[in-house]
């Protein structure tokens, strides 16, 4: 643990994405609340986050073959740089005197969708690639910590600045925070390592990662399932503004307050999961963590707001402690040569649910139904975690636990 700490390519990892995370987190609480407080802005942020999820469904699988492929280095300091090209122009129509218009909500969401689309799974990767397997617990452990210090911060700091500054401060400060991520990823010392028989690979993207479902398909359909409480949180992206503003009727700073609660709970996971992956196995920690995760969603939004926010703090803990578990299980299984295009690939598939919620959502948030919204979802988990159970009592078993071959 010790020699992680003291590696200055962590260091550095962990500099840029404080940086970047902070900026980027406040802008992406602002948007979507700006998004929803628009006249007919509900419908249209669940439209937009449907074509969004189409988007990324569609991108992910070639992302996954470039991640594979490419420096990783290479990728996620050209996405920086391109969002912040593009974060720029929409900061100087602002302190042009422009009005920021609902088209304007739209594409700034967009930009920042497709940045994570890209930045999450290369960040995976590229850990992966540079540390050492017996790192990877306490390595997902310290990722987590950060990322969600960061969004604590970054909550903290949108329930202040929604009442306070304009959005053209609010991309400013973004633009800033991404030139100083910029710089730490360039720092880190990074060779790409090149695999044997890289030239004779396929130029089909998700060969590898069929192959590997195809072996597994036991663990495959564990790594899908217990993906859930990631894809359900994106779901609540849309849904939770939405029930804030429409059913409890609330101001701004309570969203951002409720980021600063899933920070909370967000940075015990990635304390404590690491801790206790020493006595017990990654997968029955995920199945855990999913289970208080469901508990959670299935009750939060039949209470007032101290209620609400108190769940919120149980939903972090089960969703960051079933990716903290989940990430060093995929780590320790999956090759580096492929663990792109696997990732994508179970990516892909969490898009495509989350395509069909989406547009499932958007109509029931339609008619007024954002009650049966969250029933739905909460039916999903429970559906989800039974599985994960079942796989953890040795339902679906592979040889001696050993690294996927393909």
């Amino acid at each position: 643990m010790n020699s992680l700490y003291k590696d200055k390519r962590f260091r550095y990892i962990i500099l840029a994405n404080v940086a970047s995370s902070i900026g980027s987190g406040i802008t992406m609480i602002a948007i979507p609340w700006l998004l929803v407080t628009s006249e007919n802005g509900n419908e249209v942020f669940g439209y937009v986050a449907i074509c969004m999820t189409i988007i990324n469904f569609i991108l992910t699988p070639y992302l996954g073959y470039l991640i594979d492929r490419i420096s990783r280095k290479r990728m996620i300091v050209s996405s920086k740089v391109v969002s912040l090209l593009a974060l720029l122009i929409f900061t100087g129509i602002g302190f042009m005197g422009m009005e920021y218009e609902l088209w304007h909500y739209i594409i700034i969401y967009m930009i920042g969708s497709l940045y994570y689309t890209i930045f999450y799974p290369t960040m995976f990767a590229l850990n992966q690639e540079l540390f050492h397997q017996s790192q990877f617990k306490v390595l997902n452990g310290t990722m987590e910590v950060q990322g969600q210090l960061s969004s604590m911060l970054a909550g903290a700091f949108a329930s202040i600045l929604l009442l306070r500054w304009d959005l053209h401060y609010i991309l400013l400060l973004d633009v800033c925070t991404y030139a100083l991520a910029i710089y730490f990823f360039v720092k880190i010392p990074y060779v790409r390592k090149k695999k044997e028989g890289a030239s004779k690979e396929t130029k089909v993207s998700v060969t590898a990662a069929f192959g590997f479902m195809k072996k597994q398909p036991g663990m495959f359909l564990f790594l899908l399932a217990s993906s859930l409480p990631f894809i359900a949180v994106m779901l609540t992206n849309y849904l939770f503004p939405v029930y804030l503003a429409d059913v409890l009727k609330v101001e701004g700073n309570i969203y951002g307050i409720q980021g600063m609660v899933y920070g909370l709970g967000a940075v015990l996971a990635g304390v404590f999961v690491p801790i206790a992956g020493q006595k017990f196995e990654d997968e029955k920690l995920v199945a855990a963590a999913m289970i208080l995760f469901t508990m959670a969603m299935a009750f939060m939004v039949y209470l007032a707001i101290p209620g609400y926010l108190f769940m919120m703090l149980f939903i972090a803990i089960g969703n960051s402690g079933s990716r903290v578990a989940r990430n060093a299980f995929m780590m320790d299984r999956i090759p580096n040569e492929i663990i792109g295009r696997v990732d994508g690939l179970l990516r892909a598939v969490g898009l495509l649910l989350r395509i069909v919620l989406l547009g499932l959502f958007t109509g029931l948030v339609s008619i007024g139904q954002i009650l049966l919204c969250f029933s739905t979802l909460a039916g999903i988990l429970v559906i989800a975690s039974v599985y994960v159970v079942v796989f953890c009592r040795g339902s679906f078993k592979w040889s001696n636990r050993e690294v996927v071959k393909v």
